[in-house]
């Protein structure tokens, strides 16, 4: 019984250094180091945002849920061109001419 054990206990010492060893030299298999604290890659274009660039927003995740403040830069963005969006729409239709009413046949 106690030769299995011993085994057992050598299997996973030479396992963990084994892991520690490949660890050190290939590294976590990033191919870019990570974010320095405090930095986002959440992005959004300046202009013309469009719906495929809301679906490929990806925030950073911590304890609770995504990085509130990632997710309020967002929020604004989003809230920003909306409202020029809807100003230009609100132009265009003033500055559209009255369409004349329908024709009577007699």
């Amino acid at each position: 019984m106690f030769t299995v054990l011993l085994y057992l206990l050598i299997m996973a010492l030479v396992g963990g250094l084994l892991f520690l060893v490949v660890s050190m030299v290939f590294g976590r298999g990033e191919q870019m180091e990570p974010l320095p604290p405090g930095t986002t890659a959440t992005t959004l274009p300046a202009r013309d945002v469009t719906g495929t660039d809301v679906q490929q927003l990806r925030f950073q995740q911590t304890l609770r849920g995504y990085k509130a403040s990632e997710v309020d830069w967002a929020l604004d963005r989003l809230g920003a061109e909306i409202d020029a969006l809807r100003a230009e729409v609100a132009q265009l239709r003033e500055a559209r001419p009255t369409a004349p009413g329908p024709v009577e046949k007699r």
